[in-house]
């Protein structure tokens, strides 16, 4: 792990709700703020005033679950970070309209050619 890397990691905070097994690796980080679903606490506002929340890490990957058993049904391992980029664009510009959504999209995908494999010839 790179020192850039380290230093994100020591000045971040993250969010999980009270579930043991995120507790190692919560000591990574800067802080660990856990939020307790089971006394029906869903979010948080901390002394500081940051808010303490998973509600959108779990939308996010509410969505992501949507569309992959809605549509693809199933996705390898090795096409996964596809998908979740797909619906990280999708989740980052929910804001817009579908025809401003596409213009972002469009330089992207300029000049790359996705394919399965490579062509024999």
């Amino acid at each position: 792990m790179g020192p850039k890397r380290q230093a994100r990691l020591k000045s971040a905070i993250v969010n999980t709700d009270e579930h043991p097994s995120y507790k190692p690796a919560g000591k990574k980080y800067a802080r660990h703020d856990t939020v307790n679903h089971s006394k029906e606490e869903y979010h948080r506002v901390n002394p500081d005033g940051t808010i303490s929340t998973t509600n959108s890490a779990e939308s996010f990957f509410s969505l992501l679950k949507r569309g992959v058993y809605g549509s693809w049904h199933h996705v390898s391992r090795e096409h996964l970070p596809k998908y979740a980029s797909e619906f990280a664009f999708r989740w980052g510009t929910n804001k817009l309209t579908d025809g401003a959504r596409m213009a972002a999209g469009m330089p992207m995908i300029e000049g790359v050619r996705l394919m399965y494999r490579r062509p024999v010839n």
